[in-house]
């Protein structure tokens, strides 16, 4: 199954948290963070959204850091992807 993004959304695949400390501690499920950095999936193809016309700047294959409580959490195959807008994508890693 594929997923097509409509208008400025974002289909985005969040990378595994962090299981230990820089220390060396072992993260126990409930204290993870929430991840922010992503990797982007596929792209919607921007356009007239809300009367204002939007040029997507993401690709596909780009690294992004995402607001932490933004999108909208999909199952697909067995994976977890977030839908996101790409105004809550804050940058691409490089």
């Amino acid at each position: 199954m594929t997923v097509k993004p409509l208008a400025d959304r974002v289909l985005i695949k969040m990378e595994e948290a962090e299981e230990t400390t820089k220390s060396g501690i072992i993260l126990a499920g409930s204290a993870k963070e929430k991840p922010q950095v992503a990797n982007v999936i596929a792209v919607g193809p921007g356009g007239l959204v809300d009367g204002k016309e939007v040029t997507m700047t993401v690709k596909v294959g780009d690294k992004v850091i995402t607001s932490k409580y933004s999108g909208t959490e999909i199952k697909m195959d067995g994976e977890e992807y977030t839908i996101v807008r790409q105004s809550d994508i804050l940058a691409v890693v490089e």
